[in-house]
């Protein structure tokens, strides 16, 4: 699969993670989603070599009743959701509620989880 490839498959995987997320109730907004470092801007919030910088990773911000979901468990239904995704897909889908981060969605690339 080429970075193309993966990166069209992963927005359409992030497409039904929101509306999975809005059937549940809450509003969602996305957060740096293709953040990438460049020659030109080599600043950036996230850890070198990190998915967002090819546009395999996005941050996925929850507000459930209005309030922002700032704690790991309020994002396990979406995680369980995500994962499952992934199997049915048979892509390389991975949540960050298995490393502390929930709001963090991502696809395995070249050997990057």
């Amino acid at each position: 699969m080429t970075l193309r490839q993966a990166r069209c498959a992963f927005s359409v995987c992030v497409a039904e993670l929101v509306l999975y997320a809005v059937s549940l109730g809450h509003e969602v907004a996305l957060d740096e989603g293709t953040e990438r470092l460049t020659e030109k801007d080599p600043t950036s919030d996230h850890m070198l070599n990190s998915l967002h910088h090819v546009g395999l990773a996005q941050d996925v911000l929850l507000y459930i009743n209005g309030v922002y979901a700032n704690k790991t468990e309020a994002y396990a239904p979406l995680g369980e959701y995500w994962e499952n995704l992934g199997k049915t897909k048979n892509l390389p889908l991975a949540w960050g509620g298995r490393f502390n981060d929930g709001n963090h969605f991502s696809m395995a690339w070249a050997g990057r989880k």
